[in-house]
């Protein structure tokens, strides 16, 4: 195969594997970071003798069949350590009732529902027939939104009967869900339920595409599952670059893209890019760009009408959500009474506390400590424009409000911290470099999912998008499954034959 250049925007999982993915299949591919490190918000950052997650972590598709097992199978080298998490989450209402398991093996998370939410199995039993119907879909390699013939043949191969009939479903949400199964009226099914789409679709029950958050509501159950990972979420982004360094791929780290030009003359993309004082130009027949679209209008040197209709097109899209997240640490013997590495926590002023928890000997912390994460959501414009004297009382109160939170949820003495610090939305902006601090992609509405949503396939010749605001979403999985469909895109616009996993 004659070797076509690509270059790659981003080192996240987004852009780690569909460079992978490429240059395994036989592209010349240069990958563009403006980190000193890869894996974008599944990466780390080292504090004292500390090692944090910076966003993501838990993983999902690990699983023999999920789609990280494929694509490293694929790409012919061995998943990185880790373990099935079971239960996957406890989630606190703080409602005065039990504490809610979210278990792995599928007949005790189905024990443990019919008890928490008596005359809900109808609502379960219809979000998991709609999962398998969207699980067939998914493995039959759509590509969605369409925007080509070879993109709408795709998207039909992959069709089934009975996705045509859930497929009367695509404008509904979850609400229309409860509504259909007659729990709509069941608040505090609605308040769990709230908990566990905002952190994965970043809307509630009334907002989530039904065919969205029905998958995301199975995913911690056998035969899929939600996993820790051994020594840190940057294992994951390790081992990908095993293959990279296999295949030739020049990574550069450290260096901004500050532009991209397309020469029409020569059919070619100009990238511009910075590090340090020094500015350089690459050149490609093709670009991934896996940052959040809000900052491709903002990087692309064009004038054009299509440019224009594009631009006006991202800039309608709903501005996504940011965070605020608390890292610390301390020892093992002062946390008691831990029976999951996740918890969701309902506090009152922030709302929903999500909180990961490493494991002693997991290389997170030196033996006999553990790090403890924990997040809420914040609005990205809460924090654009304050002073630094208003910045840092904001800053102090979260940080003082959630470490209670948590010392009340778990029996700890303020005392027993080893190591707490806090990020805001402006340090992610600073830290990932996406616009004002987003986190996650785009919220998995009805009106933006599926075939509304926004295509990898841009208006502008060999510029394609990847990442969490491309179908199917948010979360290492989502990521890693739209690096596939863009890869297959591109293989097939060159005319080779038509890759799938």
């Amino acid at each position: 195969m004659s070797k076509t250049k690509i270059i790659v925007v981003g080192a996240g999982i987004a852009g780690l594997t569909s460079a992978a993915i490429l240059s395994k299949y036989g592209f010349k591919v240069t990958l563009i970071e403006s980190h000193s490190q890869s894996g974008g918000c599944a990466g780390t950052f080292k504090r004292k003798n500390y090692v944090f997650d910076v966003g993501a972590t838990q993983v999902a598709g690990l699983e023999k069949g999920g789609i990280h097992s494929k694509i490293f199978e694929f790409l012919q080298i061995p998943l990185p350590k880790a373990k099935i998490l079971d239960p996957s989450c406890v989630v606190d209402l703080n409602d005065g009732t039990r504490p809610i398991n979210i278990w792995h093996d599928s007949k005790e998370w189905i024990r443990e529902r019919n008890m928490q939410f008596p005359d809900s199995s109808k609502f379960w039993n219809l979000c998991n027939l709609i999962h398998q119907n969207n699980w067939k879909f998914a493995s039959n390699n759509p590509v969605l939104p369409f925007n080509n013939l070879w993109d709408l043949r795709q998207f039909l191969n992959a069709l089934s009967p009975t996705n045509l009939l859930t497929g009367i479903l695509i404008k509904s949400s979850m609400f229309d869900l409860l509504k259909i199964c007659g729990s709509h009226k069941d608040e505090r099914l609605i308040k769990f339920l709230n908990l566990q789409l905002k952190l994965y679709s970043q809307e509630d029950v009334f907002n989530t595409a039904a065919l969205y958050g029905c998958t995301v509501l199975q995913m911690s159950q056998n035969p899929h599952g939600l996993f820790h990972l051994k020594e840190s979420m940057q294992a994951l982004s390790k081992a990908l670059e095993i293959s990279l360094a296999k295949n030739g791929v020049n990574i550069l780290f450290n260096e901004q893209v500050n532009s991209l030009n397309y020469d029409s003359k020569d059919k070619l993309w100009r990238v511009f890019t910075k590090k340090g004082s020094n500015n350089f130009e690459y050149i490609s027949q093709d670009v991934v760009y896996t940052p959040p679209p809000q900052s491709l209008v903002k990087t692309l040197d064009l004038n054009s009408e299509v440019f224009n209709k594009y631009t006006k097109k991202i800039e309608s899209l709903p501005e996504p959500s940011g965070a605020i997240v608390f890292y610390s640490a301390i020892s093992k013997d002062n946390l008691k009474n831990v029976t999951s590495n996740h918890y969701q926590v309902v506090d009152n002023d922030l709302g929903s506390l999500f909180i990961s928890i490493s494991e002693d000997g997991d290389g997170r912390a030196p033996i006999g400590e553990i790090t403890l994460i924990a997040s809420v959501f914040a609005n990205i414009n809460d924090w654009q424009g304050i002073n630094k004297e208003l910045y840092l009382i904001k800053k102090d109160y979260f940080l003082k409000k959630i470490s209670n939170t948590i010392e009340n949820k778990f029996k700890i003495s303020p005392e027993n911290w080893l190591h707490r610090e806090l990020a805001t939305p402006l340090s992610f902006e600073r830290w990932t470099n996406r616009p004002k601090g987003i986190v996650g992609g785009l919220g998995q509405n009805p009106d933006i999912f599926g075939i509304f949503g926004l295509s990898s396939r841009t208006p502008m010749r060999g510029l394609w998008l990847c990442g969490d605001s491309i179908y199917p979403g948010e979360g290492t999985a989502g990521v890693s499954q739209s690096a596939v469909m863009v890869a297959r895109q591109i293989i097939a616009s060159k005319g080779f034959s038509n890759f799938k996993i």
